[in-house]
């Protein structure tokens, strides 16, 4: 069989083919590091993870991208305030270049710890916005080429007009007008490429300031996998406005396409609605261990249900997943070793991951084999590791 794939730029379920046979580039939008990422950011990161380890697991040669955003105005909003400055005023830190940098270094170590916790594979190219500054002038240069930007006084805008495509991603994008009112803008739609500001920030052709949000992604995915790679990923909230973004700026800059599939996984939700750090609602991985739960068994949480099905966390639903995977382990541990695999369970358990990633199903699979009497202790074990090269939770 073949990897299928949930495309959200043509919303159906598609066979995998790669640009380079055998090959796979992909890039997945990563943290903005002016805080911890709570446990909801981390469903996007382990989406991440288990596409690359299957991919590996079916014998593929991977190429992972992931970005840092430790700079970059505004979110979807690109009125809104530098984050890395918002956490420089929430820690009372001095608002400069520098504490800008110390805060973005920490919270990146911090990030890089979490996903240890959570036995995510860290990804071979973790490049930071501020490190490519002149990539991204670089591609604000060749769309003031081709005419796509205009200046107002607060910055450089890229005119979403002049892009009959734009929004072209899940169809999401043209009903979207989400971001604050600017009277400068030509269109509500468009968005800033470079943000002026003349206390601090990294020099320009246009000015001091600092890039938009969205541009980092294109000048980093370009410089790391080519202009045109086999997959994104990222959220669900990054599809209508900061994906549609990405398309524009980078497939009008090189009149080619940006990304052949794009995967998006749902939210974490609490049950008072979605967990977001706007919303005081966020737990961190932190809060997990301090409550007595092991990261791997938010992992295993995660993976028990489809990553384009919204979950919802809760303190219960965590202690069955933990007594769940405590039960996993003790089993594992009784198991003899110097078994071979049971390709007939192998067979089944790459079937439910070639439909879409489907973790649940995986999971199924694998309790059916611990409890069939009929294979050997022995095989039982190997096999169930060698499942876990996909799912990760450290059998």
């Amino acid at each position: 069989m073949a990897i299928k794939l949930h495309n959200t730029l043509t919303d159906r379920t598609e066979e995998f083919r790669p640009i380079d046979p055998g090959k796979v580039r992909m890039y997945h939008c990563g943290p903005t590091v002016y805080d911890y990422v709570h446990i909801g950011n981390l469903r996007s990161f382990l989406l991440a993870d288990i596409l690359r380890r299957v991919f590996e697991y079916e014998g593929f040669e991977v190429k992972q991208v992931m970005n840092i955003t430790d700079v970059g105005i505004g979110g979807n909003n690109d009125e809104g305030e530098d984050k890395i400055i918002r956490g420089l005023k929430r820690e009372g830190k001095e608002i400069s270049m520098q504490s800008m940098k110390e805060l973005g270094e920490f919270y990146t170590e911090k990030f890089k710890e979490d996903i240890a916790e959570l036995n995510i594979k860290t990804p071979d190219v973790l490049p930071k916005a501020s490190e490519h500054i002149v990539e991204q002038i670089e591609l604000i240069k060749v769309l003031e080429e081709k005419r796509f930007t205009y200046k107002t006084s607060d910055g450089i805008y890229f005119d979403t007009s002049k892009d009959p495509e734009y929004g072209r991603l899940g169809k999401l994008g043209k009903d979207t007008e989400s971001r604050v009112e600017n009277s400068e803008k030509r269109n509500s739609r468009d968005f800033a490429l470079w943000k002026f500001n003349e206390n601090f920030g990294f020099p320009s052709p246009w000015g001091q300031g600092f890039p938009g949000w969205h541009i980092e992604c294109s000048a980093m995915s370009v410089k790391y996998l080519g202009e045109t790679f086999d997959i994104h990923t990222g959220g669900i909230d990054l599809a209508p406005i900061h994906h549609n973004n990405e398309i524009a700026q980078s497939e009008n800059a090189c009149s080619c396409e940006l990304a052949h599939y794009w995967l998006h996984n749902e939210f974490v939700n609490v049950p008072e609605g979605k967990m977001a750090k706007s919303e005081g609602n966020q737990i961190t991985i932190r809060d997990l261990v301090q409550a007595g739960f092991s990261p791997l068994a938010y992992r295993y949480f995660l993976l028990l249900a489809h990553y384009r099905t919204p979950v919802t966390f809760s303190w219960d639903a965590l202690t069955a997943a933990q007594n769940a995977f405590d039960k996993l382990k003790k089993v594992v541990e009784r198991l003899d070793e110097g078994g071979k695999v049971d390709e007939a369970y192998k067979a089944k358990f790459t079937e439910k991951l070639e439909n879409d990633l489907n973790t649940a199903q995986a999971l199924a699979v694998l309790w059916t084999l611990v409890k069939d009497k009929d294979v050997a202790n022995n095989d039982k074990l190997v096999t169930l590791r060698d499942f876990d090269k996909v799912l990760g939770l450290g059998l």
